[in-house]
């Protein structure tokens, strides 16, 4: 089965699928995010985070 990207309204404490797929890219790292383990984004720029360390490099970039 193909992955699909999805399109995800990020929420203060969860996310809404637009779209459906399966995952969604780090704005930092360009890695990959399964949705079932996406954890890290900022609601303001609407943007998904791999992990904590991705999170913390982007506030440091503000």
């Amino acid at each position: 089965m193909n992955k699909k990207l999805a399109k995800i309204k990020y929420l203060p404490n969860n996310f809404e699928v637009i779209e459906e797929g399966d995952y969604v890219i780090c704005a930092v790292s360009g890695k990959k995010i399964n949705l079932n383990t996406l954890n890290y984004w900022n609601v303001d720029l609407q943007e998904p985070y791999y992990s904590y360390m991705e999170a913390a490099e982007k506030r440091e970039i503000k």
